[in-house]
Order: C-alpha cells, then sequence, then structure tokens
C-alpha cells in the first residue's frame, strides 16, 4: 500500500469512529430518556394502585351499608 492508501484509510476510519461515537451519543441520550420515563411509570403505576385500593376499600363500606339497610 502506497502513503496515500494508508492516509484514506485512516481518514476513512476516523470518519466512522466520528460517527460511531456521535450515534453511540444519541442512543446513550435516549436511554436516559427512557430511564426517565420509566421512573415516572413507577410513580404513576404506584399511585393509581393506591387510588384502586381506596376505591375497594369505599366500594365494600358503600355495599355494606345498603346490606345493612342504609342507603349511602
Amino acid at each position: 500500500m502506497d502513503d496515500s492508501t494508508l492516509e484514506d484509510l485512516l481518514r476513512r476510519l476516523t470518519v466512522l469512529v466520528v460517527k460511531l461515537d456521535a450515534r453511540d451519543e444519541h442512543i446513550l441520550a435516549l436511554i436516559d430518556e427512557q430511564r426517565d420515563f420509566n421512573r415516572q411509570q413507577v410513580r404513576l403505576t404506584a399511585e393509581v394502585s393506591a387510588t384502586l385500593a381506596r376505591l375497594d376499600t369505599l366500594m365494600t363500606e358503600v355495599f355494606r351499608e345498603r346490606h345493612n339497610g342504609r342507603e349511602a
């Protein structure tokens, strides 16, 4: 291989490495966004679960009162 071929190969490899680094940075940013979204989903799921538990308790009490002959 002559010097110009090696220089061309080196230039191409450098361009490839720069592209890979940019792609990796983009992918890492997307992963961070996904982690944030997942944390939000965990919080929302906990809130929904707590709300459903309160509704279950409330409905149990409402039906208990109706079966005892009292209107809610």
